[in-house]
């Protein structure tokens, strides 16, 4: 039984230095990829359509409730201590720094990451990538690199426009149910409005593009075993997305807020 126990963990340790190599031999490429970026913009501008333009009815759907809720509950925290006319200046900061790019992070890693790992995953296994090899194309360069640089850039720009769209949700829950007057909200958010918390935001959101892209596309070119295979990294790329975005959320938060 410890011997199994043994053996298995052994298999584990062995696995993920396995694919931590690949991983860094996926990111060698894509890097060795970037003179090529000009020749290769109509790819990169498709995926920044298809990441961006198409993901705006989910992130506005997003930022609304986000933006509802986080009044909802800063005003319930609150509302034997203070005055809810402060929701102005705590919830768009909040929002902002916090809720806004994590929350559009979380979901657009299952829409975007889930989506490259699947898209990669099934020309994997019917043999498309392996035709692209055998034309002398570099997959890497012509499928991760385009969806890498368009997530990357796209992600700040989604996350903005979600946290904008939070804020006008935080604005309509505070002023029509939670009896705050429109301008105690308004003057509140402007004494406590900073360009360095919109900053802090859009760099987290860089790390996190990054961060859904390069697992999806990474588990997408390591699929096996047909149809099953891909539904596995499919769920791999997501979890492992999540984890990753609060893991970055912590360590980022010290070096931008903290």
């Amino acid at each position: 039984m410890t011997k199994t126990i043994i053996n298995l963990i052994e298999k584990k340790i062995i696995s993920f230095f396995t694919d931590l190599g690949n991983f860094s031999i996926m990111i060698s490429g894509v890097v060795k990829s970037f003179p090529r970026v000009f020749r290769d913009r109509k790819l990169i501008i498709e995926q920044m359509v298809h990441i961006g333009v198409n993901s705006l009815l989910l992130i506005t759907v997003i930022g609304i409730f986000t933006g509802a809720i986080t009044a909802w509950q800063i005003a319930y925290q609150i509302g034997d201590l203070i005055s809810p006319n402060f929701l102005g200046s705590s919830a768009p900061k909040g929002i902002i720094i916090e809720l806004g790019p994590v929350l559009a992070a979380l979901v657009l890693a299952g829409r975007i990451g889930a989506s490259i790992s699947a898209e990669l995953g099934t020309m994997k296994v019917t043999e498309q990538i392996d035709a692209l090899e055998s034309m002398g194309i570099n997959p890497v360069r012509y499928l991760a690199m385009p969806r890498i640089i368009a997530t990357t850039m796209m992600l700040p720009i989604l996350v903005i426009y979600a946290s904008t769209i939070a804020i006008f949700g935080a604005y309509f829950v505070t002023t029509n149910f939670l009896g705050v007057p429109p301008s105690a909200f308004m003057s509140g958010f402007k004494m406590n409005f900073a360009v360095k918390d919109v900053i802090a935001g859009a760099i987290k959101s860089l790390f996190f593009g990054l961060t859904i892209s390069s697992i999806g596309c990474f588990y997408g070119f390591q699929t096996t075993e047909g149809a099953q295979g891909v539904g596995l990294s499919t769920i791999k790329s997501f979890v492992i997305s999540a984890a990753m975005i609060l893991i970055l959320d912590a360590l980022l938060w010290n070096f931008l807020i903290g």
